[in-house]
């Protein structure tokens, strides 16, 4: 099959992957993708490789507008059938790689896609899964492996044999949806965020802007690629610059230190740096030529963040953000970034926080988080009465985050309003709480929770994990933190172990901390 599609006028056209090929044209023989094995590709190549899977997928049957949905490792091929569906106009669906078969059929069944790409050994697994779930309407199971192997990376080689290389763009309105991304389910169930390519374009442009992406920049990308913060936040304004990512596997310790000297640019998050405070080589030295350090996806410590500029030589840039609005606030990239505040407004995006009557919230007063502009998702897939609830009557949406303004306009998060705990009648925000006792001798990090209590409603407890053995106890901690919070918040228990839950996106899940101790304070009257 020969394709007659071609790219439209850069003025015309609002696919993503228009606007990335146009940020590179003059960079295609340029490195884009650098593997720690000393393999790299271009720009030409990473254009190429995404144009062969294109042809690939139209070959399969996936046309614009139809969902393809993906779970593999990440890899170079990984980042070009991204690509791929970007140009094509298809709707790229990524999902963890630690799901479950049956947590990937719950996705498979939601999003309907026309084709499912798993890793090659998964195959027979997914195999029965996917007979199940087809239907009236065909679901084509192909793979794809971390080394050029699999059914559609074979099928993309022999592009030009049978089928050709799709190497336009389809055109693309600015509301069309580029990628759905499911919220990571930490509350509830997942919902699928559709995400437009003007909105991602948007996200790109503002990081691209407020981060002073350079061309000689140097990314050290150790993230996962099926999020949000891997894919978009760290991809996206490295291809609008035309710059090199050193384009690392996965998270290890040894090899990030040693690339450090030749990255300019590293985006993690806080358990990435977490580990790094504790190795002896991570050094000023190390960190030279570094020019930014970015951390996102979930809270750091403010005694983490004065560490590391202790120990790195540089200041942290906090951000905050979501899968239904991509970048949200950033620290300012020059002036003063104090520790635990995310920042400023990133441009195109609207914030307030106000009361429960909604009503703005006096400086420094807790509130809920809501937010409007361009980035913003358009909905989640087939559930428009759940996307209605989640914006205000005056088209504000709710993010579900508490937090406060300072009289500069600087954001402060205090924690989601569904952690919120009433105990004994009073509100006590957990992440107020988890500061405190964080600054305390010999206390790594903590979560706060509510757990059932017959007289309390909810009691406010502590799950702690310590620096080293015997390093503090509950009596040292109740110490530290006595003068620091009403009694009311202070908590009723603390619960030491050896690391909290956390998601693939380093979020703790608290959701499973009160599942698990629900019955903690049953026995008590």
């Amino acid at each position: 099959m020969t394709t007659t599609t071609r790219a439209s006028a850069p003025s015309d056209n609002h696919n993503l992957y228009s606007v990335f090929r146009q940020a590179f044209a003059d960079r295609l023989d340029h490195t884009f993708l650098r593997m720690p094995t000393g393999q790299a590709l271009t720009y030409g190549d990473i254009d190429a490789r995404s144009a062969q899977f294109a042809g690939a997928l139209r070959h399969r049957g996936a046309q614009p507008g139809d969902r393809v949905v993906v779970q593999v490792e990440k890899s170079t091929d990984g980042v070009a059938l991204y690509l791929a569906c970007l140009r094509m106009g298809v709707v790229f669906v990524t999902l963890n790689t630690a799901y479950t078969p049956e947590e990937v059929s719950f996705f498979l069944g939601d999003a309907r896609p026309e084709i499912f790409v798993c890793q090659p050994q998964h195959f027979e697994v997914f195999s029965s899964i996917v007979t199940e779930l087809e239907g009236d309407n065909p679901l084509r199971l192909l793979t794809l492996g971390v080394s050029g192997d699999g059914s559609l990376a074979e099928l993309a080689d022999t592009a030009g044999d049978g089928f050709e290389s799709f190497t336009g763009i389809v055109e693309s309105a600015p509301t069309d949806i580029a990628a759905m991304l499911y919220t990571s389910g930490t509350t509830g169930r997942s919902k699928g965020a559709m995400l437009t390519h003007a909105g991602l374009a948007a996200t790109a442009h503002g990081l691209h802007q407020a981060w002073g992406w350079q061309r000689d920049d140097v990314l050290l990308h150790v993230l996962p690629i099926f999020h949000v913060h891997g894919l978009f936040v760290a991809l996206h304004p490295a291809m609008l610059g035309g710059s090199v990512v050193l384009f690392h596997p996965k998270f290890e310790l040894e090899s990030t230190i040693d690339a450090l000297p030749d990255a300019t640019v590293l985006m993690a998050v806080p358990t990435i740096y977490n580990r790094l405070l504790r190795a002896e080589r991570f050094t000023p030295d190390q960190c030279t030529n570094m020019r930014l350090f970015t951390s996102g996806s979930a809270p750091l410590p403010a005694d983490k963040h004065d560490e590391f500029t202790l120990k790195s030589g540089h200041v942290l840039l906090n951000r905050y953000g979501m899968t239904e609005a991509g970048i949200i606030t950033s620290s300012p990239l020059a002036g003063d970034r104090p520790a635990g505040t995310v920042g400023f407004p990133m441009p195109g995006v609207d914030l307030r926080v106000v009361d429960d009557a909604g009503v703005p919230s006096a400086a420094d007063t807790p509130g809920s988080v809501q937010i409007r502009g361009t980035t913003l998702f358009a909905g989640y897939w087939q559930l428009p009465e759940k996307t209605a609830s989640e914006h205000t009557a005056d088209g504000w949406f709710i993010t579900g985050d508490i937090g406060r303004l300072d009289n500069d306009g600087r954001l402060t998060l205090d924690g989601r309003a569904g952690d919120m705990i009433i105990s004994g009648g009073f509100n006590v925000y957990p992440r107020e709480v988890e500061l405190c006792i964080n600054e305390a001798d010999g206390v790594f990090e903590s979560a706060v929770v509510g757990l059932p209590h017959d007289d309390l409603g909810e009691a406010v407890t502590a799950f702690v994990v310590l620096d080293g053995p015997e390093s503090a106890n509950a009596a040292s901690i109740e110490k530290a933190i006595s003068d620091r919070v009403a009694r009311f918040k202070q908590p009723k228990t603390y619960l030491f172990i050896d690391e909290l839950p956390r998601n693939a996106m380093s979020k703790v899940q608290k959701v499973a901390l009160r599942a698990d101790h629900a019955d903690l304070y049953r026995s008590e009257g």
